[in-house]
């Protein structure tokens, strides 16, 4: 497995998240606090507006279908899916990495569903790692060219490297390369971890670096050290990886880490969100969008109506969860005061 091509690696983790428990063991925090309940909430149900402009174009609230899966032709269904609901319902994008198409460029017709969602904010995406690996401005502008994307997600995955096979990582300097494509992208750099957190010293380094945002990516959630047990080598690799399975930063606790350390800095909020109502959270605790993955990736594969209704109960959810809070606007909730625990 040590040189198991990328297409072959991705499709590993599409079927191992589809049919094992990749779970967290750890929290996303965020059933520590609550909204205080306003039995007099004085505004209307159909006055409530949680839409607002992201690059530009308008989405419907603040939802993005976070970076899941490319590079495979089981992929391109998956993301044909989520393109068009996306696009029906006017809610962000994301999708997974892009490195098997920029190695193999009969995969880049994978990720090729600009069409089907051509008003809504859309990002690119590369691990950032593979800027110590000989890529640099040239790949990370192929990238969001093969999509014509508004913007790149700049993925850190560095415990789940350790734990692959065929990991790599030499991380050592790459702020500097990230600083470098964030002055000459001509789009703006979003850096999302996999699903264990954004730390204080992690923020203040990409903030400086000319970061865009953070999207935080908590515990909570998938648990890429449970996915790389299941493509464990041996029994030893495996019991290596299991012991990471309540590793990082809860989601809420990155939100809040992030928001301290680098105040200007964007925060997407994503890791285990189940609902509305976890959404609704993030953004009273600072974060401007959320992303959600693993719920859409299961309805995806079944059809884009399915990825359709999925969306329609978050954002039911996030409306009703506004109304019982008595704000109308996406204004209003930031400023909201939540209840801890």
């Amino acid at each position: 497995m040590k040189n198991l091509p990328t297409t072959r690696r991705k499709l590993d983790h599409i079927q191992i998240s589809l049919n094992h428990d990749v779970a967290s063991a750890f929290s996303t925090g965020l059933e520590k606090y609550h909204f205080q309940h306003q039995a007099l909430p004085e505004i209307d149900l159909d006055d409530i507006d949680p839409s607002f402009t992201l690059l530009g174009k308008k989405i419907s609230f603040p939802l993005l279908i976070s970076s899941m899966t490319g590079g495979t032709p089981e992929a391109y269904k998956i993301n044909r899916n989520l393109a068009i609901a996306a696009g029906r319902m006017e809610v962000g994008f994301a999708v997974g990495s892009q490195r098997a198409a920029i190695e193999n460029p009969a995969m880049v017709k994978t990720y090729r569903f600009r069409d089907f969602a051509p008003d809504i904010p859309v990002f690119a995406n590369l691990g950032a790692i593979q800027l110590n690996y000989s890529y640099g401005l040239d790949e990370c502008q192929r990238a969001v060219e093969m999509i014509k994307a508004d913007g790149l997600i700049l993925h850190l995955n560095p415990l789940q490297e350790a734990l692959q096979p065929e990991g790599e990582t030499r991380f050592k300097g790459l702020v500097i390369k990230i600083e470098s494509v964030c002055r000459k992208l001509t789009v703006p750099v979003i850096i999302k971890e996999v699903g264990f957190g954004i730390s204080t010293q992690t923020a203040k380094m990409l903030s400086e670096a000319g970061v865009w945002a953070v999207d935080v990516a908590g515990s909570g959630g998938t648990s890429w050290s449970q996915v790389e047990s299941y493509r464990a080598n041996s029994l030893q690799d495996a019991q290596v990886a299991e012991a990471f399975r309540d590793w990082g930063i809860s989601t809420a606790d990155s939100i809040e880490l992030v928001k301290q350390a680098a105040p200007k800095l964007k925060v997407f909020a994503s890791g285990g969100l189940r609902s509305g109502v976890d959404m609704a959270k993030c953004i009273a605790l600072g974060a401007e969008m959320c992303g959600i993955a693993l719920p859409f990736l299961r309805v995806a594969k079944d059809s884009e109506e399915a990825v359709e209704k999925l969306i329609k109960t978050y954002l039911k959810q996030f409306r009703i969860t506004m109304f019982a809070v008595g704000v109308s606007n996406l204004q209003a909730l930031a400023k909201t005061k939540l209840i801890k625990e």
